[in-house]
């Protein structure tokens, strides 16, 4: 018996693919549908996948939209070209001078040295299931749920991805849904199951969503 081909995970690839998402996403749940109403079309984040795609998510970590690209263009033009094994030779004296705290030095020290042995490939992931990518890159020292999820949305597309671990996420949830309680990640991700195969979509629409709210109740979105 032929093996049954395996079908590439679905992607969000286009501004057309994600409005598609938003129709799904309006016509099975009055939540997202509200949450479109006020937030309005958001534009789709990608970024381009492999070394740079995970180091700028790391360098972003636990700060300001704002600081995150200064950092990242700090970071960027004092290791071009950015190789694992440039990372590997750049003293921590070099990445803390361009804005990075000690804990993202020893993550990215720690990426680079796996990166640079021949048993690890970033470049295979695009192939892989989500729950593959996932455990693959949360082998990584100091990646992870929240670090891979987000790989999985940005620097993949993955359509039906999701990061129940980010706090925007949350707050926005709790809002749209009038919680009591922001949503801890275990409660985010069941909550986010109704919006299969569109998770990656109902993500975009909270992080949309949540800027418009904090920006209303004069808070500083991240």
């Amino acid at each position: 018996m032929r093996a049954r081909a395996t079908r590439p995970p679905a992607t969000l690839e286009t501004d057309a693919d994600l409005r598609a998402g938003i129709r799904a996403l309006r016509r099975k749940c009055a939540i997202a549908r509200a949450v479109h109403d006020i937030a309005g079309d958001p534009p789709l984040r990608r970024r381009p996948a492999g070394l740079a795609g995970l180091a700028r998510i790391v360098v972003g970590q636990q700060v300001s939209v704002a600081s995150a690209n200064a950092i990242w263009s700090r970071f960027e033009a004092a290791l071009a070209p950015l190789t694992p094994a440039r990372v590997l030779e750049a003293g921590e004296a070099e990445l803390r001078a361009v804005g990075l705290s000690r804990p993202k030095v020893r993550t990215l020290k720690a990426m680079a040295r796996v990166l640079a042995e021949p048993g690890f490939d970033l470049e295979a992931l695009p192939a892989m299931s989500d729950d593959d990518v996932r455990t693959a890159l949360t082998k990584i020292p100091g990646i992870g749920p929240w670090t891979a999820d987000v790989y999985l949305l940005f620097c993949l597309g993955r359509r039906d991805a999701f990061a129940p671990g980010d706090l925007a996420l949350q707050v926005a949830a709790q809002h749209a849904m009038r919680l009591a309680e922001r949503p801890r990640a275990n409660e985010l991700a069941e909550i986010a199951a109704r919006w299969r195969p569109w998770r990656g979509v109902a993500a975009h629409l909270l992080w949309a969503y949540y800027r418009v709210v904090t920006v209303r109740s004069g808070g500083v979105p991240v």
